[in-house]
């Protein structure tokens, strides 16, 4: 029988199972034992975001030019605040349509990103994921 989280533990568990999504896109589904899950929505969400580039070129990540944008992209993974700092320099530049649909397509990408993290933390809040290290729990 396993024994209900302590509230400080669940919060903390909460918090990690989101950050990992953030981080590596389907991480969090991973966390809490959803691997199939885990693959589709890394998968989807990296080359949605891959292709964003592809069409618009890294340009299209500008934090002043496009901060609206740059917010929902922000979403995908940290790792956007890496691009940000390499179209500072104005060495990528992307104008017009394939601008705005590579802006789309990667805003998407982050949002997707987002209700996945979403989903896991309430599958993870709600129990209907199994959680790392529970086999020990239930083995004692």
């Amino acid at each position: 029988m396993t024994q209900p989280r302590q509230k400080p533990d669940l919060i903390l568990w909460l918090i990690v199972v989101a950050l990992a999504g953030w981080v590596v896109p389907g991480a969090s589904y991973f966390l809490i034992k959803q691997t199939r899950r885990a693959i589709v929505a890394c998968i989807t969400i990296t080359l949605t975001f891959a292709v964003g580039l592809y069409i618009g070129s890294v340009g299209i990540v500008d934090s002043v030019g496009g901060w609206a944008w740059y917010m929902a992209q922000l979403l995908a993974s940290p790792a956007v605040w890496l691009f940000d700092q390499m179209t500072r320099s104005g060495q990528y530049p992307s104008y017009g349509r394939p601008c705005d649909i590579g802006q789309i397509y990667t805003a998407v990408a982050g949002l997707l990103n987002l209700l996945c993290i979403l989903s896991a933390v309430y599958m993870a809040y709600s129990g209907r994921g199994e959680t790392i290290g529970q086999e020990e729990a239930d083995a004692v």
